[in-house]
């Protein structure tokens, strides 16, 4: 049996230590936002070491869909995509998606602007993928006649091995207990852009109890907010809880 799992969220969830916990698995093997590079290229747009990952990655996006719907690198029986919902543009077709499995990772939008502001000084609306993420969502539910899994990140890092257990029972693969720790330090898996994103994974050993993040938004932040929270707010009523 072959698992082919993309986990679509928006930037600064709980992504990229999600994808250690399942990297950590000896079935598993991982691939580090495929559509990162294509979204670069198409759009234009300036990002931390944004040349290099052009020239790292997959620019077409055909190829992306090739490689995650193909053969799973290394023979493992588990492919474990991190998607971000805003590098899947408006222009990409859908089809190939249908031979994934999909969850959605979603967390509260004013988290999200507080964590995003301290590595880009700049942030709109499409910047943080939750109007991709409920259109997305919508077209699964109506192409698979049923609603993907939605996991909101608060509440998992309330129970991680609640919630991994969930996860596994979803794909149809046992749980394993080496989800819930792995080594610190980067991973040859990470994409390149990991020296601008991934200094607190890069220290981590397991899900950090969750907690509050301090700070308020106003101006412009704060109109994103409530631009992006209706679009939260339609995923969290349909998440899973215990």
């Amino acid at each position: 049996m072959s698992v082919r799992l993309a986990m679509w969220s928006g930037p600064r969830n709980i992504s990229t230590a999600m994808m250690r916990a399942w990297e950590n698995r000896a079935d598993t093997t991982v691939w580090d936002e495929p559509l990162y590079a294509h979204y670069l290229q198409t759009t234009g747009l300036i990002h931390p070491g944004g040349d290099t990952i052009i020239a790292d990655g997959l620019t077409n996006w055909h190829d992306v869909a090739t490689r995650a719907t193909g053969p799973i690198p290394h023979d493992a029986p588990v492919f474990y995509q991190k998607h971000m919902t805003h590098h899947l543009l408006p222009e990409i077709p859908r089809d190939w998606l249908t031979n994934l499995t999909h969850v959605f990772l979603i967390r509260d939008p004013r988290e999200v602007l507080l964590s995003y502001t301290r590595s880009r000084e700049t942030v709109t609306l499409e910047d943080i993928g939750f109007t991709q993420q409920t259109a997305l969502f919508d077209w699964l539910t109506q192409q698979q006649g049923q609603a993907p899994l939605v996991i909101d990140s608060g509440d998992f890092l309330r129970a991680p091995r609640v919630y991994l257990e969930k996860l596994c029972d979803h794909v149809g693969i046992q749980f394993s207990d080496t989800m819930l720790t792995w080594p610190p330090g980067p991973r040859d898996s990470d994409g390149v852009w990991a020296p601008h994103w991934y200094a607190s994974v890069e220290k981590s050993t397991h899900f950090a109890p969750w907690q509050e993040r301090p700070g308020t938004l106003s101006g412009e932040l704060a109109g994103i907010e409530a631009a992006a929270r209706p679009h939260y707010a339609k995923l969290k009523a349909g998440r899973w809880r215990p």
